[in-house]
Order: C-alpha cells, then structure tokens, then sequence
C-alpha cells in the first residue's frame, strides 16, 4: 500500500473541519502559530533559526510571536525536558 502524500492528508483534515463549522480565520491562525511553535523548537528559541526553517524575515517572526503570544524561553526549557 503507498504511503499517503500531504495533500491527501490535508484534504480528510480539512473535510472533517469543514465538518464541524471551523471557520477559516480560526484555523489560519493555529496553523501560523504552532509552525511557528514547532520552528522555533527545532532552532532552540532561535528566532533567526525559526525565520530560515520558514522562509522569512526575522522580523516577521518576531511580530507573530508577539502577535501569538509565544513564550520563547518557555518553549526552550520544554524542549530540554
């Protein structure tokens, strides 16, 4: 049996929320802030790493933590456990 692609997990994950009446602006913005979560975990709270991992500018990143409320230092003592 072949391994699912992205898509094609993207698309039962986005019927079963259509499903339930999530609304777009809710799932854009969890989406936005655990890949930034998971970017910035995987460059030890580096906000400079996280921006390369995604593709921005530092400062872009900067703003959304703000924006999301992410708590950098609380992230890397997580990641350390």
């Amino acid at each position: 049996m072949q391994k699912p692609t992205v898509k094609e997990i993207l698309e039962g994950i986005i019927d079963e929320m259509l499903g339930t009446g999530i609304l777009w602006p809710e799932v854009n913005a969890q989406f936005e802030k655990l890949y930034i979560i998971k970017a910035l975990v995987k460059a030890d709270g580096s906000v400079k790493g996280a921006a390369e991992l995604m593709g921005v500018h530092r400062n872009t990143v900067s703003k959304k933590i703000r924006e999301y409320d992410i708590d950098r230092l609380e992230l890397r003592e997580n990641a350390r456990d």
